[in-house]
């Protein structure tokens, strides 16, 4: 072995690596997609990049989850072209409540699902968006008669995505012959 060249890492480091990598790919294109997307509502879209965070959450902890949803956020934005604008800010700061959410959800409410721990992640996420805009952007109390149809809607999306990383995590479970869905 030369002593000049840098150890490899261990296979099972990379392929960690690799497998993350992946879920970033899918996550950022879903974000790209929904941006393509009709709007259902002001800063309403349904998520779909949130079923990426809630697998990698549950598969890998929670240290890959806050990166990939950091990660998503930033080449969202660069890939839209919304980088520092007030978009990526709501954006970015809803997201990380969200995420966050998800982690004390997950870890501190027993027995819960990935289905409870996405709504929750909704909620949070729709709430911090009407927070930011109405204390940074907008400053209306007006702004707030949207909330609650809007919270419905993300009640509505989160349960689907909850039940979509469920059944996607199921999945990856089942071929790899492990059982994290559960938790016990």
């Amino acid at each position: 072995m030369n002593p000049c060249l840098p150890l490899r890492p261990p296979l099972v480091e990379l392929e960690k690596k690799a497998f993350w990598l992946g879920f970033l790919l899918l996550a950022s294109g879903l974000h790209v997609f929904e941006a393509a997307l009709p709007n259902f509502g002001p800063w309403f879209k349904l998520g779909l990049a949130n079923i990426m965070t809630l697998i990698v959450l549950v598969l890998m902890g929670e240290r890959y989850a806050i990166a990939l949803a950091l990660a998503r956020i930033v080449i969202g934005a660069l890939l839209l072209g919304t980088l520092f604008t007030p978009t990526f800010i709501v954006s970015l700061i809803s997201t990380v409540a969200a995420t966050f959410s998800m982690i004390l959800v997950w870890r501190y409410v027993p027995r819960v699902s990935l289905i409870g721990t996405s709504l929750c992640a909704a909620l949070v996420h729709m709430s911090a968006q009407f927070w930011v805009v109405g204390t940074f952007i907008i400053q209306q109390s007006a702004l707030y008669y949207l909330l609650p149809p809007l919270l419905l809607l993300a009640c509505l999306t989160g349960w689907l995505n909850g039940a979509l990383a469920h059944y996607m995590v199921a999945q990856l479970q089942m071929r790899n012959g492990e059982n994290i869905v559960g938790k016990n």
